[in-house]
């Protein structure tokens, strides 16, 4: 049987490819057995820091080097860089069905670090997880990096340390093109559908109209929910939403913005070194095209400008 482009997959075929993947560097991905929950959730602490402001990161110390006795020694030693990602937001961290590899805006994000580690891109071992396993992943050393649309807040730096931001997202709702729904007002008592861990499931339960939280492990589960009419909307980041919407031409993005989801790349607390390392790394993809590049290729035309990096020392 051929393989059939992702646009053309069925929905179900969509969320039996969000399993759990590894990518052997510079290979395609390969489909390990359904791993849900790979690692025990970690809370996210209720009232975060006092005085915090999550979009500042570490300052980089010059151009991305290879330092002895850095973390990123390590990662050159092992001969890797090992990410975890999502393999089901289409456009941002998705398995080509094609040729089996992991693709995407985030994942661009992955491959240029990669370079400035090992001068090969490649060299990259791809984790496909959840939105509920990337802290735990991260605090536990699963994953040296997660790539992951995964939004910058104070609860969060609690526990896991953020780049600078690479993309500035807002939540939004997706509804089916014959609802009569136009904003996440018009959901009150519905049925709303968002992955376990994500900032979207809190945000819908803090929504003033009251909507009926629905959570699910991966995007394409929503998806599914919202095709059988088992839930009246998806509410999330509107990058995610464009991906769902593309992958099915019934549904619509609808109403504004209600929140702002600054996206970082996690990293463990044990390793600042890297922190400032990958902030270098960005640094030089919003100045030498590279950002503007991976946007117009998988978000669109017209590119703004890249988020503007925000350092706290």
């Amino acid at each position: 049987m051929k393989p059939r482009s992702w646009l053309s997959l069925p929905p179900l075929l969509l969320v039996a490819g969000a399993l759990a993947a590894w990518a052997v560097p510079g290979s395609a991905a390969v489909l390990a057995p359904p791993a849900r929950h790979l690692s025990a959730p970690v809370a996210v602490p209720a009232t975060p820091a006092a005085t915090c402001d999550p979009t500042a990161s570490l300052r980089p110390t010059g151009p991305p080097r290879v330092t002895p006795g850095s973390f990123m020694a390590k990662i050159r030693a092992r001969g890797y860089l090992i990410a975890g990602v999502d393999q089901s937001t289409y456009h941002f961290g998705f398995l080509n069905p094609l040729d089996g590899r992991i693709e995407g805006f985030d994942i661009d994000m992955v491959h240029a670090i990669a370079r400035a580690i090992f001068g090969n891109p490649n060299k990259v071992e791809f984790k496909a997880i959840s939105d509920a396993q990337r802290i735990p992943d991260v605090r536990s050393g699963a994953v040296d990096i997660v790539a992951h649309t995964m939004t910058i807040n104070c609860a969060r730096l609690q526990l896991v340390d953020f780049s600078t931001v690479y993309y500035d997202a807002g939540q939004r709702v997706l509804v089916q093109t014959n609802s009569p729904v136009k904003s996440i007002a018009d959901l009150g008592g519905k049925k709303v559908c968002a992955t376990t861990g994500s900032t979207s499931i809190a945000n819908i339960k803090a929504a003033p109209s009251h909507p009926i939280p629905v959570a699910v492990p991966y995007w394409t589960d929503c998806l599914v929910l919202l095709q059988q009419g088992d839930v009246a909307a998806i509410s999330t980041d509107d990058s995610i939403l464009a991906g769902l919407a593309a992958q099915d031409p019934w549904t619509k993005i609808v109403g504004p913005r209600f929140s702002n989801e600054p996206y970082g790349l996690a990293i463990s607390q044990q390793h600042a070194d890297f922190v400032r390392f990958v902030n270098a790394v960005l640094q030089q993809m919003r100045t030498d095209g590279q950002w503007a590049a991976s946007y117009a290729r998988w978000v669109g035309t017209p590119v703004p400008a890249p988020p503007a990096a925000h350092y706290k020392h």
